[in-house]
């Protein structure tokens, strides 16, 4: 209540006119000289000093936050300045809601879980301003500082840990932020592979976040000599159980130092095939010609066979067969499948379609027609269906057909008739006498089966 009994005593005595003024000059001030350090510098949506405007970029706020904290210590020597003391706060958390959030944007750009933490801490940034400008911080500050509890033998309390986890939160966004910035801005512009640039990126990201986050645990107040007994441990559990995933991060380093893998490059492991999207530390994005993307580990890369079918070459083989009949002129059509597929505009001309009686098999000639591209990232059964169609239009244009498999039909034999047997004491008038057959006609032997075939019949 003290706190703002004090607020609405300042409010009364503070001329707002003057610090109104004095806010809009603070703000008018930063605007410019945000501008001034702005030009020739292409602004983007990646930009965190700058961001697409001047006004939500992290300078603005930064610089606003600067003059109006010196106009409000200069100030209130002399009358108390309500509107710089409630604009200082406010500026102070709209500066760290900037930098969390075009920090996050930079260096996860379509991550939903960087929205998540620029909202969470957008709110806890707001909270602690309005608490600040009411004058209610020093209090809720020590209540915090009231709340201890042990963790082995040091006393924490919880006013220690929140400020220990916000220090901590910061030096690694800025590690991230220092990191990205030299991906940028020196790896691009130095080195050319991309595969050296990413193990170079991920090398200077993995220290820095190292050295922020024992520079965070020494702000919480942990002891370092203490992780000495926690590095044994971990060494003991990569040896033991974690060896799958410390072989899959030590493959992957393998994989971007021996630049045997690219990104772009098209491979075929096992049975699955396609282009090499992104290689991370544990495991590699491969995206198959029909949109799928599998995550395979990098361990399969150094013990399995792979085919990199881009490392000498950029060209891509792709083939069609097809059987035409055999009275069909061989070398005209392999003039026409060799002008088809010339004719599509994603064959290469060098080296140029080629096709080749294969083999004589039963339906008729059996053609094999060869041709290359170079961008297989663009999908290989339309360029496949493409030169098909072409094929196809092209036969039926010089009256050549496709040859039609041959089937061989097997049928069972039809048993004899037999006459019907004669009623005992029958004269030979009771019996019918069978159709003649012509004499060259050889019938079929009657199947028989059971017990007595084979033997003759009992008299």
């Amino acid at each position: 209540m003290n706190a703002l009994r004090q607020l609405s005593t300042d409010f009364q005595r503070s001329n707002p006119w003057l610090g109104l003024g004095l806010l809009l000059a603070c703000i008018v001030l930063a605007y410019g000289i945000g501008r001034w350090f702005s030009r020739g510098v292409p602004r983007d949506r990646d930009s965190v000093w700058f961001g697409r405007s001047i006004v939500d970029g992290l300078l603005f706020p930064l610089l606003a936050l600067v003059f109006a904290y010196s106009a409000h210590a200069v100030v209130q020597q002399y009358a108390p300045t309500f509107v710089l003391r409630i604009a200082v706060p406010v500026l102070a958390s709209l500066a760290v809601i900037r930098l969390f959030a075009r920090v996050l944007l930079t260096v996860f750009p379509h991550s939903p879980l960087s929205r998540l933490v620029e909202r969470v801490v957008s709110w806890l940034a707001w909270l602690v301003a309005i608490l600040w400008a009411l004058g209610l911080l020093p209090a809720v500050q020590q209540q915090m500082a009231s709340v201890t509890f042990m963790v082995g033998k040091h006393r924490l309390d919880l006013r220690t840990l929140v400020e220990g986890g916000f220090s901590a939160g910061v030096v690694l966004l800025l590690a991230l932020w220092v990191s990205s910035a030299f991906e940028r801005r020196i790896l691009r512009g130095t080195v050319v592979d991309l595969s050296m640039r990413k193990v170079a990126a991920n090398v200077v990201r993995s220290v820095l976040l190292l050295v922020g986050f024992l520079f965070a645990l020494s702000a919480v107040g942990v002891d370092l000599t203490a992780l000495s007994v926690l590095g044994g441990a971990v060494g003991v559990g990569l040896g033991f159980g974690l060896q799958k995933l410390a072989s899959n991060y030590v493959s992957g380093f393998v994989i971007l130092l021996e630049r045997s893998l690219r990104i772009g490059d098209n491979i075929r492991i096992d049975t699955f095939e396609g282009r090499i999207t992104d290689i991370k530390t544990r495991y590699t994005l491969v995206r198959a010609g029909n949109g799928r993307e599998a995550i395979i580990p990098n361990e399969s890369f150094i013990t399995s066979r792979v085919e990199n079918l881009t490392q000498a070459d950029l060209k891509f083989n792709l083939t069609t067969e097809l059987v035409v009949p055999h009275d069909s002129d061989p070398d005209e059509v392999q003039r026409l499948l060799v002008e088809a597929a010339a004719a599509q505009p994603r064959v290469l001309a060098a080296p140029a379609p080629v096709a080749y009686l294969l083999a004589f098999v039963p339906e008729g000639l059996q053609f094999q027609l060869n041709y290359w591209i170079e961008d297989p990232s663009g999908g290989q059964a339309n360029v496949r269906s493409a030169v098909n169609l072409a094929v196809l239009r092209a036969l039926r244009a010089a009256g050549i057909g496709m040859a039609a498999p041959q089937r061989l039909v097997l049928r069972d034999a039809e048993p004899a008739a037999r006459p019907p047997a004669a009623a005992p004491g029958a004269g030979s008038d009771a019996q019918e006498t069978a159709p003649a057959r012509p004499a060259d006609h050889n019938p079929p032997a009657p199947r028989e089966s059971g017990p007595n075939h084979g033997q003759k019949p009992a008299a």
